[in-house]
């Protein structure tokens, strides 16, 4: 395993003039460079909040943070922890991998550099903000 790799795009579908709202995929990078989607359900939005405004106001480093946020793992609910639910989310993630013929421990996976890539659609959207 080299590292984890999250992908960025516009979702073209609901963006507008005083929206962006963009999908997130989440994969491992496997040392053979080939990759292995872990999630593929993940995105977010914002909304211009100043009547005038063309388009919400948002940067490569606010979504690339955002995107490690959204991949997870998630805050805890009810009566778990963040290392329970950190715990979780690794340990789904392996699953994941190992139904596809890869053996990894979930705290390898949860060490492991994590990298946030933006479509070229994303980028020219923030520079012609």
């Amino acid at each position: 395993m080299n590292r984890l790799l999250t992908y960025v795009d516009l979702d073209e579908a609901v963006t507008g003039a005083q929206h962006t709202s963009v999908t997130a995929r989440l994969a491992a990078v496997l040392v053979d460079d080939r990759r292995v989607v872990l999630l593929n359900d993940r995105g977010w939005s914002w909304t211009s909040s100043a009547p005038t405004a063309t388009r919400p106001q948002i940067s490569a480093e606010d979504i690339e943070k955002e995107a490690r946020m959204v991949v997870g793992p998630d805050e805890p609910t009810g009566s778990e922890t963040h290392e329970q639910m950190a715990a979780g989310h690794w340990s789904f993630l392996a699953g994941i991998l190992a139904r596809q013929g890869v053996d990894v421990r979930a705290r390898e996976l949860a060490e492991l550099p994590h990298d946030v890539v933006l479509s070229e659609d994303l980028r020219a959207r923030i520079r012609g903000q």
